[in-house]
């Protein structure tokens, strides 16, 4: 039997199984057809990030905000770590001016901030921007 993982789909949010073996190679969702990987971060709101937090893939959430300067520093960085990471790792982004709600569940008192997730839990987490050697670095101490 082949070890698989249940993933959302980015565009519809529905639930898939996708074996392990078969990262690499992609896959689409079953419901509306989508790749499952886009090569760049979701844009989640509250309910999609309540669907996404779940899935057995880590997902690394950048809470950021439109004026934060950091922030806009780091975009073309995580951008890239994007299309890098996935299928391995899935990458995602909060505007906390748009959800409120999840900055104060999650206690963000700064931003950029990214927190790591695997199946709804916090494995990590680090405040303030970082270049593109030094997030690959963080992914590869806290994602393993």
């Amino acid at each position: 039997m082949t070890e698989s993982i249940i993933l959302p789909c980015p565009n519809c949010d529905r639930q898939n199984r996708l074996p392990v073996s078969r990262l690499d190679q992609g896959g689409k969702c079953g419901a509306c057809g989508s790749p499952l990987f886009t090569g760049r971060p979701l844009v989640l709101d509250t309910a999609r990030f309540d669907r996404h937090i779940r899935s057995e893939l880590p997902l690394l959430v950048d809470f950021w905000a439109p004026w934060c300067g950091p922030c806009k520093a780091m975009a073309p960085v995580f951008e890239a770590a994007a299309r890098e990471m996935q299928p391995r790792l899935r990458l995602a982004k909060i505007n906390t001016d748009a959800e409120p709600e999840l900055s104060t569940r999650y206690h963000i008192r700064s931003i950029p901030t990214l927190i790591l997730f695997k199946t709804g839990r916090e494995i990590a987490r680090h405040s303030g921007a970082m270049g593109g050697q030094d997030l690959r670095r963080w992914i590869a101490q806290v994602a393993r």
